[in-house]
C-alpha cells in the first residue's frame, strides 16, 4: 500500500495517499506480481452505492477488495472533514494523465475495457509507441453476469503492465474484482470512467481552476445537460443525508 494507513468513510475503505504516494504505488510491482486494481469512488459512486439494489447486488464488496482506494472528490473530501477526517483528492482523471505522462514507457501493453473505434485511434495517435489492446463490452454490462465474466477473462489472457477500465461504475469494478479472482491474471487495472476521454480530447475536462474550487460537476452539467442533470442535481444531492446518516452512526459508537 502507498501508506499503512486507511481510514473508513462512509462505508467504504479509503487510502490516505497523495498523487505522489498513488504513483509510487503503481510503479511497484515487478512483472509477473498478482493482479490489483485501483477504484477512485466519487459523489455518484457512493450515492449509487447506497441505493437497496446495489446493497443487494453486493456492489460495495468490489470496492472494499480494492487494492488501492482513492477519493475522487472534492465534496467528499469536504464532508470527510466536517466528520473530522482527511481525505486527500486523488481524481481518476489525474492519475491517469499522471500515469501516462510519467509511467507509462514505450513497449508497455496497455488493455482498454470499454471506449469506441475512435478512443483507441485516439490513444494509439499520442501514444504510439504503447501496444494498445481493446475490449469493447455489450451495454446494460451491470445486468449481464455473462458479460462481466468475459471482460474479466480477456483481461487476465493479455497480462498487460496496465488496464484502464473505462464503463463506469460499477460495471468497471466488477470487472476488476472478477478478475482478480482468476488464477494467473497480473498486472494493475485503473477504473476511471471517462479519464481517457479527456486524455484524447473526446471531452474537454473543466478549467483546472474551477476543477480545484471543487465546481467541475457544474462544468460538466453545463456542456451536457441532457445527459448530466438527473445525476448532478436529483442523485448527487443524496450524498448529504449520506453523510449526515454515516455521522451520526459513528457519534454513536461508544468510544
Amino acid at each position: 500500500m502507498p501508506t499503512n494507513r486507511r481510514i473508513s468513510f462512509l462505508d467504504l475503505e479509503f487510502d490516505v495517499a497523495d498523487m505522489e504516494a498513488a504513483l509510487d504505488w503503481l510503479r511497484s510491482p515487478a512483472a509477473g506480481d498478482a493482479f490489483r486494481y485501483v477504484v477512485t469512488p466519487n459523489v455518484d459512486h457512493v450515492v449509487r452505492l447506497d441505493s437497496a439494489s446495489s446493497r443487494r447486488a453486493g456492489n460495495r464488496d468490489a470496492y472494499l477488495l480494492a487494492d488501492l482506494c482513492l477519493c475522487d472528490s472534492r465534496i467528499l473530501s469536504r464532508l470527510a472533514r466536517w466528520c473530522g477526517l482527511r481525505l486527500p483528492v486523488v481524481t481518476g482523471s489525474d492519475l491517469t494523465d499522471q500515469l501516462l505522462g510519467r509511467i507509462v514507457k514505450p513497449g508497455d501493453r496497455i488493455v482498454v475495457i470499454g471506449g469506441d473505434a475512435a478512443l483507441q485511434e485516439g490513444l494509439a495517435a499520442r501514444f504510439p509507441k504503447v501496444e494498445w489492446i481493446q475490449h469493447q463490452p455489450p451495454m446494460g454490462l451491470a445486468s449481464n453476469p455473462a458479460a462481466i465474466e468475459a471482460a474479466a477473462l480477456f483481461v487476465a489472457r493479455q497480462h498487460a503492465r496496465f488496464t484502464f477500465l473505462a464503463v463506469g461504475s460499477p460495471q468497471q469494478e466488477l470487472i476488476a474484482v472478477r478478475t482478480s479472482r482468476v488464477p494467473g491474471a497480473t498486472g494493475t487495472a485503473l477504473c476511471i470512467g471517462a479519464a481517457l476521454q479527456f486524455v484524447t480530447d473526446q471531452e474537454k475536462r473543466a478549467p483546472t481552476f474551477v476543477r480545484r474550487i471543487g465546481f467541475e460537476w457544474t462544468y460538466r452539467l453545463a456542456v451536457q445537460p441532457r445527459r448530466m442533470w438527473r445525476r448532478y442535481l436529483v442523485e448527487g444531492p443524496k450524498i448529504f443525508l449520506i453523510a449526515w446518516r454515516w455521522r451520526r452512526s459513528v457519534a454513536a459508537v461508544p468510544r
